[in-house]
């Protein structure tokens, strides 16, 4: 008997989700007809961030899901409580968190402001165990609970820290908490998994900060995430923790290794991402 892969009436909370990666995640979610809470803080679209909250939640009802808007800024612990209570209330349970949201800063010691430092600590690091933490008393009753960290192996080659340590240590620490909290609720039931591009995605990071429009016809379109993601939700969460998978690698799981629809530009050689050999 074959057992339907499907994220179907499940709820998932995502960070960041009103663009991007999260965005992508939500959208092959929501075409199972999933309940998707965006958790993001963006009400109003900028010229270089498009998207908002609400227009994401547009796109994922267009989809074939259910979405609410939900606006939150995961520095502050009041705001993520409110948010999952808000989307528990609304759902009537909460079955996945994706920690996607992150911020970025490619720069070096001297050039890193303490104020740049604590963003990309206070979001990366701290935002992803409090939204976990505050998830987890609904995923512990849930049927098939996952965490998902968007964060990548963890590999201490120095060339990963040397000219940016302050935002490999603000990344690394999700996958940390992939490591330690895959043992803690081994026999609980939660999964706990991190998913990282083995090549740049085109999002707007990549675009204001690695290069512009050059630099994203290198790179594949954040679909590719959205497909990894749903298969790493859709297994079994206690046959599935504790691991920390490319996009690459687990689709290469489920037999797909023709990757070329998903490049923004087929043909132009893509442009690798961090913390990978």
């Amino acid at each position: 008997m074959t057992i339907e892969r499907t994220l179907r009436g499940k709820t998932i909370f995502i960070t960041g989700a009103s663009r991007g990666i999260g965005k992508a995640i939500a959208l092959r979610a929501a075409r199972d007809g999933a309940n998707i809470i965006i958790a993001a803080k963006t009400t109003t679209a900028h010229v270089k961030l498009p998207g908002t909250i609400h227009s994401a939640a547009e796109e994922i009802e267009a989809a074939g899901g259910q979405a609410l808007a939900v606006k939150t800024d995961i520095r502050f612990e009041d705001q993520v409580e409110q948010a999952i209570a808000t989307g528990v209330e609304h759902f009537g349970g909460l079955d996945i968190v994706v920690n996607n949201a992150s911020a970025i800063s490619l720069t070096g010691t001297l050039e890193t402001p303490m104020k740049t430092y604590d963003r990309m600590h206070d979001i990366n690091a701290r935002g992803s165990y409090v939204v976990t933490q505050k998830a987890l008393p609904y995923l512990l009753e849930a049927d098939n609970p996952h965490v998902l960290n968007l964060s990548p192996p963890l590999n201490f080659d120095p060339k990963w820290f040397e000219g940016h340590a302050a935002y490999t240590l603000a990344k690394y620490a999700m996958s940390v908490w992939v490591l330690g909290m895959s043992r803690e609720f081994a026999e609980r039931n939660v999964a706990f998994n991190a998913l990282w591009p083995c090549t740049a995605i085109a999002t707007a990071a990549v675009r204001n900060l690695l290069g512009g429009e050059e630099a994203i016809q290198a790179c594949r379109t954040p679909d590719i995430m959205g497909e990894a993601a749903w298969s790493v939700l859709t297994r079994p969460s206690r046959q599935c923790t504790g691991n920390f998978y490319t996009d690459e690698s687990i689709l290469a799981e489920e037999g797909k290794t023709d990757l070329d629809q998903y490049a923004v530009h087929p043909g132009t050689p893509l442009f690798k991402d961090f913390f990978l050999d």
